[in-house]
């Protein structure tokens, strides 16, 4: 589904304009990427899931092409977890 066909189906069964359904989705977007970018930053939400940020070390890889090996920096990943709710609809 694209974030298009998901502003369509808000808006029909919010029964709003797509206009509407897509300032919402831009405002979810944007208050869930502003909570993971504090130090601890974590978003629950219950029975759908918990967005987590995670921090990867830096580690060594190889160069599929010339087989070197190089170094990958440390940086910072977001996990999802499922909940309870989505899983059984899954």
């Amino acid at each position: 589904m694209t974030k298009a066909e998901l502003i369509e189906k808000m808006a029909e069964e919010a029964k709003i304009t797509k206009v509407a359904a897509g300032a919402s989705l831009d405002s979810f977007i944007s208050n869930v990427t502003k909570a993971l970018k504090k130090k601890d930053g974590k978003v629950t939400l219950v029975g759908f899931g918990t967005f987590q940020k995670s921090r990867r070390k830096a580690r060594k890889g190889r160069n599929p092409q010339t087989g070197e090996t190089i170094k990958i920096k440390a940086s910072n990943t977001v996990k999802f977890k499922p909940g309870k709710k989505l899983k059984d609809a899954i």
